[in-house]
């Protein structure tokens, strides 16, 4: 069973991605979080294997959140899904320790193949995305493709 925590602050952006999440079987959306705070905390005591969480939520930042929950659970990984897009954001979001990042427009064409990759423990990038990231990233760089997502080599040249 793949065990995905969601946390967003939006209550519609969370129940349509529970509804699209749950659709796959052996996928179980275990308990959401309306800020990062809160997905800090559901994160410890639900230890998922995937954890999606919007960049923007209120007292807890996405990035902190991340930081966080990699440091209590270092075999989580997360998935940064966001409106917001900038080189410096992507930076700090990998820096914190995220392996994926995946903007909300790019939802129905990317976001079931970004957790697969994730819980695959392989990282994943929306396609706009550009190739100088993935030199941030600890290990296997071999990223996701999906439908517009982009493959990077990894820095050895694989």
């Amino acid at each position: 069973m793949l065990r995905i925590l969601i946390a967003d602050d939006h209550e519609v952006v969370r129940y349509g991605l529970r509804k699209v999440l749950e659709r796959q079987p052996g996928w179980e959306v275990v308990p959401e979080a309306d800020d990062g705070k809160d997905a800090i905390s559901k994160a410890i005591e639900s230890k998922p294997d995937v954890a999606v969480l919007d960049y923007a939520m209120p007292l807890i930042n996405g990035i902190e959140a991340t930081r966080q929950i990699r440091a209590r659970l270092p075999s989580t990984e997360v998935l940064i899904f966001t409106v917001h897009y900038d080189d410096q954001l992507l930076q700090k979001c990998l820096k914190a320790g995220a392996r994926g990042y995946v903007l909300k427009s790019d939802m129905g064409s990317q976001l079931l193949s970004a957790i697969e990759y994730l819980a695959a423990h392989k990282p994943f990038f929306t396609g706009t995305i550009s190739e100088n990231f993935t030199r941030l990233l600890p290990g296997d760089s071999d990223t996701g493709r999906g439908p517009g997502a982009t493959q990077f080599a990894s820095p050895d040249g694989r």
